[in-house]
């Protein structure tokens, strides 16, 4: 026979319901902060927002300078009378005025992201009376048209003529393609790739598109862009705006406006 096993008396608290270990746990919409949350809590706030304020005071301190680009309401309303040449953007080549008083090619563009083609239509080589606000950014500046119509008799004594085209040779450039009109002060910082689709809409919409060099070339920073005849480019241009470029092309001076005859065969994303 096999002898009965004897039985084990059960373990001291066996059979009984064990007490959870209590947790500081804490939820937002608890009544009480427990105890020793009470200084966690702060600190660690604390702490997050420090961080939070350093990271955006460095990424704020680490971006380009938008640089001084602005609308020169200080200089007030201007009008300018010149002949008008359409390719290959609107520029007037104004007569001289106190705040230009050798005379000024300027570039124009229109209130919003369009041109001025459509208001100058029939006026290309005419002598012009042009109103209007100045954006400048640097050596860089452009007329917003408030108005535009043929000048009147009283200033039309003599017969318009355009400024004589100086070539300045050929030149290889590295910088970056953007709209003349955010980029000389209509919009801060306006250039770069966070700009490319606002810089798109004002190219193909009549703003004259402008190359901004990395360095002097023929002396100058800012060229307003034309294919190799001189022909307005603007819907060539979108896939290369607003980020680093090498370009290559002409560049000529026409009155005092600097203007790169681009080889679109030649443009290099860097």
């Amino acid at each position: 026979m096999t002898a009965p096993v004897p039985k084990t008396p059960p373990a001291e608290g066996a059979g009984m319901k064990s007490k959870p270990k209590r947790t500081d746990f804490y939820v937002g919409y608890g009544k009480k902060l427990p105890d020793s949350l009470r200084g966690f809590l702060p600190a660690a706030a604390g702490i997050l927002l420090t961080v939070f304020a350093a990271s955006g005071l460095l990424l704020g301190l680490a971006q380009q300078s938008p640089g001084e680009g602005r609308f020169r309401y200080d200089l007030g309303p201007q009008t300018l009378v010149g002949v008008l040449e359409m390719h290959p953007a609107p520029v007037v080549h104004a007569r001289p005025t106190p705040q230009f008083p050798s005379g000024h090619s300027m570039m124009l563009t229109g209130q919003g992201k369009v041109g001025v083609q459509a208001t100058a239509a029939g006026l290309d080589g005419k002598l012009v009376e042009v109103k209007g606000y100045i954006t400048q950014r640097g050596a860089l500046d452009m007329l917003v048209v408030d108005s535009l119509r043929a000048a009147p008799a009283a200033t039309a004594e003599s017969s318009p003529t355009l400024p004589p085209v100086v070539d300045l040779g050929r030149w290889r450039l590295t910088g970056e393609i953007c709209d003349g009109k955010c980029v000389s002060g209509a919009m801060r910082p306006g250039r770069g790739l966070s700009h490319k689709a606002c810089a798109n809409l004002c190219i193909l919409g009549g703003a004259p598109p402008v190359f901004v060099a990395n360095a002097k070339a023929a002396g100058a920073d800012f060229f307003l862009i034309a294919d190799p005849q001189g022909q307005p480019v603007a819907p060539r241009l979108v896939d290369f705006t607003a980020v680093p470029v090498e370009v290559e092309g002409q560049i000529e001076r026409r009155g005092d406006l600097t203007v790169l005859l681009i080889d679109l065969g030649r443009i290099k994303r860097l």
